[in-house]
Order: C-alpha cells, then sequence, then structure tokens
C-alpha cells in the first residue's frame, strides 16, 4: 500500500515560519504530481500548491509571494516551505499525491492524514 507521513506543522507566531515535509511511500510506479491542501474550521479543503513532475507549479492566490513548494523526487518527499504566516493561515495541511502503482494502471489520488498548523499569538 501507499502511505504518505506529513511533518513540521505546529504553533507559529504571526510574521513566522514553517516547513512542512510529506514522505510518499509503498509500492509506487511512478508520481505524477504532489501538492498541499488545507482545510480551515467550516472551510471547505483548498489548493494550497502543487508541484508536477516536470516541475511545474501551481500556487493558490492567497499564498503566492510566501509560499514555495519544492520535491525531491529520488525521496518521493514534498516539501511546502512557508513565510510571513497570517493567522489565516491556520488549518490542518493535508499532502496528496496523484500516483501511479504499476505500468498503465490508472493514476491515483493519495493522501495524508493531515498535520495541524495554528499561527497565532
Amino acid at each position: 500500500q501507499v502511505q504518505l507521513v506529513e511533518s513540521g506543522g505546529g504553533l507559529v507566531q504571526p510574521g513566522g515560519s514553517l516547513r512542512l515535509s510529506c514522505a510518499a511511500s509503498g509500492s509506487i510506479f511512478s508520481i505524477n504530481a504532489m501538492g498541499w491542501y488545507r482545510q480551515a474550521p467550516g472551510k471547505q479543503r483548498e489548493l494550497v500548491a502543487a508541484i508536477t513532475s516536470g516541475g511545474s507549479t501551481n500556487y493558490a492566490d492567497s499564498v503566492k509571494g510566501r509560499f514555495t513548494i519544492a520535491r525531491d523526487h529520488a525521496k518521493n518527499t514534498v516539501y511546502l516551505q512557508m513565510i510571513s504566516l497570517k493567522p489565516e493561515d491556520t488549518a490542518v495541511y493535508y499532502c496528496n499525491a496523484h500516483l501511479r502503482l504499476g505500468l498503465g494502471v490508472p493514476p491515483t489520488n493519495y493522501w495524508g492524514q493531515g498535520i495541524q498548523v495554528t499561527v497565532s499569538s
């Protein structure tokens, strides 16, 4: 099976920084894209940032210029560097991987368990 394990969340003051990591493991043939989503209380889950196997990135408007997504292909790991954090960034952050389990097998989405990021003074 496939597991996505997130780390790096926590409590930070406004203006502070955090770096999230997500490592994918298991019987993975290839990973098309990886990304981060977040869900705040009472709100829908939203895309924060994503990166393709070719290195193309996509960011939510609310985090452009503050968050940077990066990927280590050799480690099947995706990172989210967050700076200038705001209270409105408070949410549970979920790692996502769009991957194949074998040659010719249709890609499937996998999710991490989620990690809390709290921005508060």
